[in-house]
């Protein structure tokens, strides 16, 4: 997963199980990552990009931008058939010699996809954690 622009400051790993109506059982994961813009930004696009091991179809991905506590843009984005998202957002405009800077500075970026929790999944999040990439902590909660 990238974001153009972006630095990756931290990773927060988060899973809801959620109510399904596919044969098997689906959970929520929620990635958290830091995105900066600098100042001296020439460039006019930024995107969110990324894979999901074991996608539910017909299930997008949600990308929710903030800067502080205060929500900024947030997207719904189709998944294609082998689990690939990516969504292209505008940081920088330019029209009649004026530039307006849609984003500018530090943001919280949280995507949300849902995900079949089946064993290629599983076999996932153990090999990110052998890796070092995240650590799993997988709560119950009542939804």
């Amino acid at each position: 997963m990238k974001v153009i622009f972006g630095i990756l400051v931290l990773l927060i790993f988060s899973i809801i199980p959620i109510q399904s109506f596919a044969d098997d059982a689906s959970v929520l994961e929620e990635t958290t990552i830091q995105m900066s813009i600098p100042s001296d930004n020439h460039i006019p696009w930024g995107f969110v990009e990324g894979k999901i091991t074991s996608p539910v179809k017909d299930h997008p991905v949600i990308i929710q931008i903030y800067k502080g506590d205060m929500p900024v843009h947030f997207a719904q984005v189709p998944v294609n058939d082998d689990g690939s998202y990516q969504y292209r957002f505008r940081v920088l405009d330019v029209t009649d010699n004026k530039t307006t800077r849609i984003f500018d500075g530090d943001y919280t970026v949280k995507i949300f996809k849902v995900v079949s929790l089946d064993s290629s999944y599983v076999d996932s999040l153990l090999e990110r954690q052998t890796l070092g990439m995240i650590t799993i902590d997988v709560t119950k909660q009542n939804i």
